[in-house]
Protein backbone atom coordinates (compact mmCIF):
# COMPACT_ATOMS: atom_id res chain seq x y z
CA UNK A 1 0.00 0.00 0.00
CA UNK A 2 1.75 2.98 -0.98
CA UNK A 3 0.32 6.36 0.41
CA UNK A 4 1.34 10.46 0.42
CA UNK A 5 2.41 11.16 3.62
CA UNK A 6 0.24 14.02 4.69
CA UNK A 7 1.43 17.01 6.45
CA UNK A 8 -0.46 18.38 9.44
CA UNK A 9 0.27 20.79 11.93
CA UNK A 10 0.12 18.09 15.37
CA UNK A 11 -1.05 19.68 17.99
CA UNK A 12 -1.93 17.62 21.38
CA UNK A 13 -4.95 15.92 21.39
CA UNK A 14 -8.17 15.58 23.57
CA UNK A 15 -8.96 12.72 25.75
CA UNK A 16 -12.09 13.24 23.50
CA UNK A 17 -10.83 12.64 20.48
CA UNK A 18 -8.66 9.53 22.09
CA UNK A 19 -12.16 7.58 23.08
CA UNK A 20 -13.10 8.52 19.33
CA UNK A 21 -11.02 5.75 18.15
CA UNK A 22 -12.57 3.33 20.85
CA UNK A 23 -16.04 4.29 20.98
CA UNK A 24 -17.05 7.28 19.41
CA UNK A 25 -15.71 9.55 16.70
CA UNK A 26 -15.46 11.36 13.74
CA UNK A 27 -12.63 13.95 11.97
CA UNK A 28 -12.34 16.72 9.47
CA UNK A 29 -14.29 15.43 6.92
CA UNK A 30 -17.85 16.37 7.34
CA UNK A 31 -18.37 16.88 3.60
CA UNK A 32 -17.42 13.52 2.85
CA UNK A 33 -20.03 11.95 5.77
CA UNK A 34 -22.59 14.21 5.03
CA UNK A 35 -22.34 12.47 1.26
CA UNK A 36 -23.76 9.02 2.98
CA UNK A 37 -27.14 9.86 3.86
CA UNK A 38 -28.16 6.35 1.88
CA UNK A 39 -30.72 4.12 3.59
CA UNK A 40 -30.14 1.67 5.55
CA UNK A 41 -29.24 -2.35 3.98
CA UNK A 42 -27.85 -0.98 1.16
CA UNK A 43 -26.73 -3.41 -1.32
CA UNK A 44 -23.09 -3.75 -2.11
CA UNK A 45 -21.89 -4.06 -5.92
CA UNK A 46 -19.53 -6.87 -6.96
CA UNK A 47 -16.15 -4.04 -6.96
CA UNK A 48 -17.18 -3.33 -3.01
CA UNK A 49 -17.78 -6.86 -2.48
CA UNK A 50 -13.96 -7.14 -4.13
CA UNK A 51 -12.87 -4.64 -1.51
CA UNK A 52 -14.25 -6.22 1.51
CA UNK A 53 -12.79 -9.59 0.19
CA UNK A 54 -9.25 -8.09 -0.13
CA UNK A 55 -9.77 -6.32 3.28
CA UNK A 56 -10.39 -9.74 5.26
CA UNK A 57 -7.04 -11.30 3.44
CA UNK A 58 -4.85 -8.74 5.35
CA UNK A 59 -4.50 -9.97 8.47
CA UNK A 60 -1.63 -7.64 9.64
CA UNK A 61 -0.96 -3.94 9.12
CA UNK A 62 1.65 -1.36 10.29
CA UNK A 63 2.03 2.17 9.62
CA UNK A 64 1.76 5.79 10.68
CA UNK A 65 -1.60 7.38 11.24
CA UNK A 66 -3.06 11.30 11.72
CA UNK A 67 -5.95 12.08 13.76
CA UNK A 68 -8.59 14.19 13.21
CA UNK A 69 -10.41 14.93 15.95
CA UNK A 70 -14.54 16.92 16.66
CA UNK A 71 -13.45 20.22 17.10
CA UNK A 72 -10.43 19.56 14.63
CA UNK A 73 -7.56 18.95 16.64
CA UNK A 74 -4.31 16.71 15.11
CA UNK A 75 -2.35 14.45 16.45
CA UNK A 76 -0.40 11.44 15.14
CA UNK A 77 1.98 8.35 15.44
CA UNK A 78 2.47 4.97 14.49
CA UNK A 79 -0.32 1.95 14.56
CA UNK A 80 -0.11 -2.10 14.36
CA UNK A 81 -3.92 -3.82 13.69
CA UNK A 82 -3.68 -7.81 13.23
CA UNK A 83 -7.23 -8.85 12.27
CA UNK A 84 -8.95 -9.71 13.81
CA UNK A 85 -9.84 -7.84 16.92
CA UNK A 86 -6.22 -6.50 17.73
CA UNK A 87 -5.04 -3.14 17.65
CA UNK A 88 -2.96 -0.65 19.10
CA UNK A 89 -1.85 3.25 18.51
CA UNK A 90 1.14 4.48 19.91
CA UNK A 91 0.65 8.66 20.04
CA UNK A 92 3.50 10.95 19.48
CA UNK A 93 4.00 13.53 22.51
CA UNK A 94 5.08 12.90 25.89
CA UNK A 95 2.05 11.81 27.39
CA UNK A 96 3.23 8.01 26.17
CA UNK A 97 -1.14 7.98 25.14
CA UNK A 98 -2.02 4.53 23.59
CA UNK A 99 -5.10 2.85 22.82
CA UNK A 100 -4.90 -0.94 22.78
CA UNK A 101 -7.23 -3.79 21.95
CA UNK A 102 -6.40 -7.67 22.68
CA UNK A 103 -9.31 -9.00 20.79
CA UNK A 104 -11.84 -8.14 23.91
CA UNK A 105 -11.09 -5.29 25.05
CA UNK A 106 -10.04 -1.66 24.38
CA UNK A 107 -7.92 0.66 26.99
CA UNK A 108 -7.31 4.01 26.55
CA UNK A 109 -3.75 3.91 28.70
CA UNK A 110 -2.76 7.36 29.75
CA UNK A 111 0.86 6.96 31.61
CA UNK A 112 1.39 10.54 32.10
CA UNK A 113 -1.97 11.22 33.69
CA UNK A 114 -1.68 7.54 35.68
CA UNK A 115 -5.17 6.18 34.28
CA UNK A 116 -6.29 3.69 31.86
CA UNK A 117 -9.82 3.53 30.54
CA UNK A 118 -11.36 -0.12 29.55
CA UNK A 119 -14.02 -1.12 27.29
CA UNK A 120 -15.62 -4.30 25.83
CA UNK A 121 -14.28 -4.47 22.00
CA UNK A 122 -17.49 -5.60 21.36
CA UNK A 123 -19.18 -2.87 22.24
CA UNK A 124 -17.13 -0.01 20.17
CA UNK A 125 -17.54 0.03 16.21
CA UNK A 126 -13.97 -0.55 16.62
CA UNK A 127 -15.02 -4.16 16.36
CA UNK A 128 -16.66 -3.66 12.79
CA UNK A 129 -12.94 -2.14 11.51
CA UNK A 130 -11.25 -5.25 13.07
CA UNK A 131 -13.87 -7.98 12.40
CA UNK A 132 -13.01 -11.35 10.10
CA UNK A 133 -14.74 -9.78 7.44
CA UNK A 134 -16.76 -6.77 6.27
CA UNK A 135 -20.43 -8.52 6.08
CA UNK A 136 -21.71 -6.57 3.27
CA UNK A 137 -24.69 -9.19 2.93
CA UNK A 138 -25.50 -8.04 6.15
CA UNK A 139 -27.74 -5.45 7.62
CA UNK A 140 -24.76 -4.11 9.29
CA UNK A 141 -24.26 -1.82 5.85
CA UNK A 142 -25.73 1.96 6.01
CA UNK A 143 -24.12 2.52 2.77
CA UNK A 144 -21.89 2.14 -0.07
CA UNK A 145 -20.66 5.01 -2.22
CA UNK A 146 -18.18 4.45 -5.21
CA UNK A 147 -16.45 7.37 -6.53
CA UNK A 148 -13.38 7.46 -9.44
CA UNK A 149 -10.68 8.14 -6.10
CA UNK A 150 -12.52 6.89 -2.97
CA UNK A 151 -15.19 3.63 -2.35
CA UNK A 152 -16.85 4.61 0.92
CA UNK A 153 -18.37 1.53 3.12
CA UNK A 154 -20.50 2.90 6.06
CA UNK A 155 -21.51 -0.11 8.82
CA UNK A 156 -23.39 0.67 11.43
CA UNK A 157 -25.25 -2.09 14.31
CA UNK A 158 -27.78 0.01 15.96
CA UNK A 159 -28.57 -2.75 18.41
CA UNK A 160 -25.46 -2.58 19.65
CA UNK A 161 -23.49 0.72 19.53
CA UNK A 162 -26.82 2.66 19.29
CA UNK A 163 -26.18 5.31 16.27
CA UNK A 164 -22.78 5.23 16.50
CA UNK A 165 -21.46 4.29 13.20
CA UNK A 166 -17.98 3.91 10.93
CA UNK A 167 -17.44 4.95 7.48
CA UNK A 168 -14.32 3.05 5.95
CA UNK A 169 -12.81 4.61 3.05
CA UNK A 170 -10.68 2.20 -0.20
CA UNK A 171 -8.96 3.01 -2.70
CA UNK A 172 -11.26 1.61 -5.41
CA UNK A 173 -7.69 0.65 -7.52
CA UNK A 174 -5.98 -1.06 -5.07
CA UNK A 175 -8.67 -2.22 -2.26
CA UNK A 176 -6.11 -0.47 0.65
CA UNK A 177 -7.78 1.06 3.40
CA UNK A 178 -7.19 4.96 3.61
CA UNK A 179 -9.15 6.17 6.11
CA UNK A 180 -11.60 5.97 8.78
CA UNK A 181 -14.19 7.72 10.38
CA UNK A 182 -16.34 6.68 13.67
CA UNK A 183 -19.50 9.04 13.79
CA UNK A 184 -20.79 8.80 18.11
CA UNK A 185 -24.43 9.32 19.05
CA UNK A 186 -24.09 12.98 18.96
CA UNK A 187 -22.80 13.24 15.13
CA UNK A 188 -19.18 14.28 16.21
CA UNK A 189 -16.52 12.68 13.85
CA UNK A 190 -13.14 11.42 14.54
CA UNK A 191 -11.10 10.68 11.73
CA UNK A 192 -8.09 8.68 11.48
CA UNK A 193 -6.11 8.99 8.15
CA UNK A 194 -3.11 6.01 7.23
CA UNK A 195 0.32 6.15 5.59
CA UNK A 196 3.72 4.29 5.10
CA UNK A 197 1.42 0.78 5.49
CA UNK A 198 2.84 -2.26 5.59
CA UNK A 199 1.13 -5.28 4.93
CA UNK A 200 1.18 -9.17 5.78
CA UNK A 201 4.71 -8.25 8.35
CA UNK A 202 4.55 -10.08 11.31
CA UNK A 203 4.08 -8.16 14.62
CA UNK A 204 5.47 -8.91 18.07
CA UNK A 205 1.94 -10.40 20.01
CA UNK A 206 3.44 -8.28 23.31
CA UNK A 207 2.55 -5.11 21.73
CA UNK A 208 -1.64 -6.48 21.96
CA UNK A 209 -1.23 -7.35 25.70
CA UNK A 210 -3.08 -5.40 28.17
CA UNK A 211 -1.70 -4.69 31.44
CA UNK A 212 -4.99 -5.46 33.29
CA UNK A 213 -3.83 -5.93 37.00
CA UNK A 214 -2.51 -1.98 36.69
CA UNK A 215 -6.25 -1.46 35.88
CA UNK A 216 -7.60 -2.72 38.30
CA UNK A 217 -5.21 -1.49 40.77
CA UNK A 218 -5.63 1.47 39.41
CA UNK A 219 -9.34 1.73 40.34
CA UNK A 220 -8.80 0.61 43.10
CA UNK A 221 -6.66 3.36 44.22
CA UNK A 222 -9.81 5.93 42.36
CA UNK A 223 -11.97 4.63 44.79
CA UNK A 224 -10.17 4.52 47.75
CA UNK A 225 -9.45 8.18 47.24
CA UNK A 226 -13.28 9.21 46.97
Amino acid sequence: MTNETPNPTRGSATRRAFLGLALIAAGGFALQSAALVAPAHAAASEAAQKIADHFASVRTMTGEFVQFGPRGEQTGGKFYIERPGKIRFNYDGSSGFKVISDGQSVVLDNKKMNTMDLYPLSKTPLKLLLDERIDLSGNKVRSVKEEDDLTTIQLADKSVFGNSRITMMFDPKSYDLRQWTITDAQGKDTTVMIFNVRQGVKIDQNLFKIDYKRNIDLNKNKNSSR
